[in-house]
């Protein structure tokens, strides 16, 4: 099922994510993490008050898994850290985005073809009749 919804061309977008993190418990932000160098954007996440400490402290973004309820240290188990370049505040202060410098090769929990981690989560577009196309295969 994860292979399908990560790789497939398939549209099967979750409208009901929100209802999801509401339902974690926590109270949390959503947080954009942007590559500050290219201002491409890598990932959308969560922060509960924890999260930013740590990554405030740590400078290395830290999101909230509201999945699994646990803090998130991007690139603990798998090597690719986000190092912090700084912690920007919407104008209602209501979400924040981290910019970021990738450490390793890429973001994203996902490979592409070579076998390596993709720079962001954002590496397909909505193509011709509702259809994923990748842009970085």
């Amino acid at each position: 099922m994860a292979k399908e919804l990560e790789e497939g061309r398939k549209l099967e977008l979750d409208f009901g994510k929100l209802k999801k993190v509401a339902r974690c418990g926590e109270e949390v932000l959503p947080v954009v993490a942007q590559e500050v160098g290219t201002g491409e954007v890598l990932i959308l996440g969560y922060a509960n008050r924890q999260a930013l400490d740590y990554t405030l402290k740590n400078r290395v973004a830290c999101f909230w898994s509201t999945s699994r309820n646990e803090l998130w240290i991007k690139g603990a188990t798998s090597g690719e850290f986000l190092d912090l370049v700084e912690v920007r505040v919407n104008c209602e202060q209501n979400s924040l985005l981290y910019l970021v410098k990738v450490r390793n090769v890429g973001a994203c929990h996902t490979k592409n073809q070579k076998n390596e981690p993709r720079m962001g989560c954002y590496y397909r577009k909505i193509g011709d009749q509702g259809r994923l196309e990748n842009l970085n295969p």
